[in-house]
């Protein structure tokens, strides 16, 4: 995992911020580097420089990732608005931080990356941050009725605010604003609002149509119902004590949020996990990817009538949730990794076990693929539907199946890859329309080539151990513990104190079954990490929504919102 410092990289990044501090004086950057990682470059800018800077950096980064907030409250100026960018072709990355005091504006950048919005909004709601010239600057996931900035640290863990106005008002208020917006050329249309307590939006989500007939003109978003803070409940929490909320992200496909979470913390330690370890969490994540696709697949399809291929993928699902069970004792939350490794070796029998379930998931597959891609009415309801074209996407911040589906092949597995994934045989479905067809037919196709991975890697498991040899970070054995004062100590100091990285700051992206799931951490050196700022990959994506949906059937919006698979827990946290 550490790596040098690339002289072409360093070479780069030290020129961009000698042309930015020339070209624009007033930003007074500074450029800082990680010696022990090459993706890890930070700007640091005069907040009032923001826009011009930011014009800068996207002529070099075309996306832009995520916009976070840090709060010290010791400072003079208090927050640090972070924004992270990537380009996929260079294979580059870059943060850049803009300090901003207690009640200062930093300029909103949506009108240079348009996935700036929901994320300067929740900056915004968490913090407390203004955007000045942000065209909607609201709450986002905590309710209209809620009184301060839960994510300031002068804010308690526990301080739970209960919604007492009525879900009609909201309905009302929403209305008001939206026709105060469109001025009122909206009145004589026809209002729908869509959820939370409809069955396409599953309890969790809310959409105001704008009608003409049929014709979508208008469609506003709400989301929020399923919010924890999970990111203030990490502050609270020591880095394996975490694993467990990472479980409750994209519940669908939990190991994967294992993963990502353990990899992002391991990168701070400078460690890598053992080879054993790294090919179980391939395996694991490849099951999970598999079935996270069919419940996209297959609910997307119960949404539109098509009741037979729930069971069908949840058959299958059921199987690989028995491997999960019989691996841990867990089903859907599964907690299996640990930082430096992994908590659960495989028993015995397991890996037959698994090959017997691709049989099964290569059935179930063969027999959603047979009933759904060629099937008249199927194909009807999606084609077009909630079409985006590559360039706006790029623009929304959109990763995963929905970008592949507009023909980028970005793939952290092979942009970045990680645990041995470069020297697997696999490859990057892409789409060339970006609708609901196309990401339909790209997960349809990843499900094979996660089936390819897995019997390459069932095949060549590594023997050894599944954690690093280190006591600062792995408990010790438990003979060691019962027979020995320094097993015994070991122990004692670790599960008291926890694992504790060095202070400072890191992002690590993860090819998660929706996209990029990011985690941007910042230590402060002790056993519980200062910030934790996690990037979940159907939040940039659903902030696109409205836009897919205008000019299109109500109908569409049924079919669309099935494709882009919304996972409340990942989309609010």
């Amino acid at each position: 995992m550490p790596a040098t410092h690339d002289a072409n990289n360093r070479s780069f990044f030290e020129t961009l911020a000698r042309d930015i501090g020339s070209r624009i004086p007033e930003s007074k950057i500074t450029h800082t580097v990680n010696p022990a990682h090459d993706d890890e470059d930070v700007f640091v800018v005069d907040s009032k420089s923001v826009p011009e800077v930011t014009r800068e950096i996207k002529k070099h980064f075309p996306y832009l990732l995520d916009v976070a907030g840090v709060d010290y409250p010791e400072r003079d100026r208090r927050f640090d608005v972070v924004y992270h960018y990537m380009n996929p072709d260079t294979k580059r990355r870059l943060r850049v931080k803009a300090p901003v005091a207690e009640g200062e504006s930093v300029a909103s950048v949506t009108n240079i990356y348009r996935s700036a919005n929901w994320f300067e909004r929740e900056a915004f709601d968490l913090f407390g941050i203004n955007f000045s010239g942000h065209p909607n600057l609201r709450r986002i996931l905590c309710h209209e009725d809620f009184v301060g900035s839960p994510m300031r640290k002068d804010y308690p863990a526990d301080g739970n605010q209960e919604l007492r106005t009525p879900l009609a008002h909201s309905f009302e208020k929403d209305r008001a604003r939206m026709m105060a917006e469109e001025e009122d050329h909206l009145s004589d249309r026809v209002w729908i609002n869509i959820g939370p307590a409809h069955p396409a939006t599953h309890g969790t989500l809310r959409l105001m149509a704008v009608l003409s007939g049929e014709t979508i003109e208008k469609m506003d978003i709400e989301i929020g119902y399923l919010h924890r803070c999970f990111e203030k409940m990490c502050e609270t929490h020591n880095y394996n004590q975490i694993i467990p909320y990472t479980d409750r992200l994209n519940y669908c496909s939990a190991p994967m949020n294992n993963h990502a979470w353990c990899r992002t913390v391991e990168k701070m330690l400078g460690i890598q996990v053992p080879a054993k370890a790294q090919t179980m969490r391939v395996i694991l994540d490849e099951f999970s990817r598999i079935i996270d696709h069919f419940v996209c697949i297959c609910t997307n399809a119960v949404d539109l009538g098509a009741l037979t291929n729930f069971w069908l993928g949840f058959q299958a699902r059921e199987k690989v949730y028995d491997l999960f069970e019989k691996l841990c004792g867990a089903r859907l939350t599964v907690s299996l990794a640990r930082v430096g490794g992994m908590g659960f070796d495989f028993p015995d029998g397991w890996i037959a076990q698994a090959k017997e379930t691709l049989k099964v998931i290569e059935q179930a597959h063969a027999e959603v693929d047979t009933l759904l891609t060629k099937n008249r009415i199927f194909v009807k309801r999606m084609v077009g539907a909630g079409a985006i074209s590559k360039e706006n996407a790029i623009d929304w911040g959109f990763t995963g199946p929905c970008l592949r589906a507009t023909g980028v092949p970005l793939d952290m597995r092979q942009y970045n890859p990680y645990y041995g994934y470069d020297q697997l045989e696999f490859d990057i479905p892409i789409g060339d329309r970006g609708d609901s067809y196309d990401r339909y037919m790209v997960r349809m196709e990843e499900i094979r080539q996660s089936v390819r991975i897995l019997k390459q890697c069932l095949n060549n498991v590594p023997s050894g151990p599944i954690d690093v040899d280190d006591p600062r970070i792995t408990l010790p054995a438990k003979q060691n513990v019962y027979g020995n004062i320094e097993g015994l100590m070991n122990q004692f100091m670790l599960v008291i104190n926890g694992v504790q990285p060095p202070a400072g700051e890191i992002y690590s992206g993860y090819e998660a079954a929706n996209g990029e799931l990011g985690f941007y951490v910042v230590s402060d050196g002790s056993g519980k990490p200062y910030r934790v700022k996690c990037r979940p990959p159907c939040f940039a994506i659903f902030q696109a929504f409205s836009e897919m949906m205008e000019g299109q059937m109500l109908a569409d919006a049924i079919a669309a919102l099935g494709s882009i698979n919304v996972i409340a827990g990942e989309l609010d946290r």
